[in-house]
């Protein structure tokens, strides 16, 4: 064997063991950047489910008001003989949509609000006193739906927690 064929063969042998950890070194690289951009992806499958939940939890509150015999809301109408004041049949309808998100949601990360005020602190009717009250819910009244909820990652690498809002608002029609 000739001086040059087995320089040749020593620098391959040396390589060898340099190409495996940069192998390596690459893969690990790679499959964080993969599982990162999957991460992202989920997050933002998360927050748009919170908000069509949000919207969705709007749509029922805004169909079963006090001229419905299944109202949501406070009522003081003959036609609702059980009203929901708290607003618990909308947050079922809320936590049930969000449960596509594939966070575990829970009813203290919905809000149910009838007649809310704006950020000037005027309720719908004009006046800047109390919004609430047994009427709230008859048609032509507001409900805002609001979503809180703390994104719990899906893979257990110590991701940042981050805390997703949504909300909708509407009128109630009947």
């Amino acid at each position: 064997m000739s001086r040059k064929s087995q320089l040749c063969v020593g620098v391959t042998a040396r390589q060898a063991g340099q190409v495996m950890v940069e192998f390596v070194l690459t893969i690990v690289f790679l499959f964080v950047l993969f599982v990162s951009v999957l991460q992202m992806i989920l997050l933002m499958h998360a927050y748009n489910t919170l908000a069509d939940a949000a919207k969705e939890g709007v749509r029922y509150a805004i169909v079963h008001g006090t001229q419905n015999s299944i109202c949501s809301g406070p009522s003081t109408s003959s036609v609702c003989p059980k009203p929901d004041s708290s607003g618990a049949n909308v947050q079922t309808v809320v936590i049930n949509f969000a449960s596509l998100s594939f966070q575990n949601m829970l009813p203290g990360d919905v809000a149910v609000n009838y007649n809310p005020k704006d950020q000037n602190g005027t309720c719908p009717n004009g006046t800047k006193g109390s919004c609430t009250g047994s009427g709230c819910s008859d048609p032509g009244c507001t409900v805002r739906v609001t979503v809180s909820h703390t994104y719990t990652p899906l893979f257990g690498l110590p991701w940042p927690s981050f805390t997703l809002n949504a909300a909708a608002q509407g009128r109630i029609l009947n």
